[in-house]
């Protein structure tokens, strides 16, 4: 027994037209910020340089890896403790998500676990977390306000206001 008709699925003109529509159009959105003729989004490391932000404090960090899945933070300066993120804990996942990306990124540039952090927290209020050892800045404000805090709370108490 043999079907008399077809049950080939078809997907609408007009569905076809706005995807085709979409993609020219991100790809047109996309040419005119790499040719220069839009400018990106402001880099925040970029907005602070040319409005003469100038840091508050900042701190000088190491991040240790501890066997039980921890991480120990001391100053880098005077090698004194300055917190510890259990693993599972609330603001840790966020503080190891940065350092995992960082990490890999000095693995992949063959730096060691060497070179410290600078936390920097600046005039305009934002937080800035520099990996001395490759040059990356993460603007840390970006994230939320809880994530900005789990790291504004390694800095001097009396700094931090």
């Amino acid at each position: 027994m043999s079907h008399a008709h077809s049950h080939e699925e078809t997907v609408p003109t007009p569905a076809l037209v706005a995807a085709g529509a979409l993609v020219v159009f991100a790809l047109a959105m996309t040419a005119t910020v790499k040719l220069g003729w839009v400018d990106r989004s402001a880099v925040p490391a970029v907005e602070r340089a040319t409005a003469n932000v100038a840091p508050v404090t900042s701190r000088s960090l190491r991040f240790a890896d501890r066997p039980d899945g921890s991480v120990l933070i001391t100053d880098a300066t005077s090698g004194v403790p300055v917190s510890t993120v259990v693993a599972g804990g609330d603001q840790g996942g966020f503080i190891r998500g940065v350092l995992r990306g960082l990490a890999r990124e000095r693995h992949m540039s063959g730096i060691g676990e060497g070179p410290p952090f600078t936390l920097t927290l600046w005039r305009d209020g934002s937080l800035s977390l520099r990996d001395e050892g490759t040059g990356r800045l993460v603007d840390l404000g970006g994230f939320g306000a809880d994530n900005r805090d789990a790291f504004l709370v390694l800095l001097p108490e009396r700094s931090r206001s």
